[in-house]
């Protein structure tokens, strides 16, 4: 039992320095903003958009509201609500993005 506590603690203690280095930003989980020209598709949103699927890696234009804004979605995210992520004003409601695996990502 002696030997257990000392083997508990450090093991404790490596966990929590571990955690307190490793931060994940939202950029690692969504994704980022992208530039025009890497944009590989265009969606249209409009009042009987239900979701959104795109595949990981895709760089998307959206247009909503009279509003664009491109996406690159290279975060580790499955899924979100774009109105996170899109500029003020181009979204009035929630509306989940679907992020499935690319043929590179189902490969490994």
């Amino acid at each position: 039992m002696k030997l257990f506590l000392p083997a508990f603690a450090a093991a404790a203690l490596s966990a929590v320095s571990l955690a307190a280095t490793a931060t994940v930003t939202e950029a690692d989980m969504l994704g980022n903003p992208a530039q025009a020209s890497a944009v590989r598709r265009i969606i249209v949103i409009n009042p009987d958009t239900k979701w959104v699927t795109v595949e990981h890696g895709e760089v998307i234009k959206f247009v909503a509201n009279g509003r664009e804004f491109a996406w690159a979605f290279n975060g580790m995210s499955s899924s979100f609500d774009l109105k996170r992520v899109a500029p003020a004003g181009a979204l009035d409601r929630d509306l989940e993005v679907y992020i499935w695996p690319n043929d590179e990502d189902r490969d490994n």
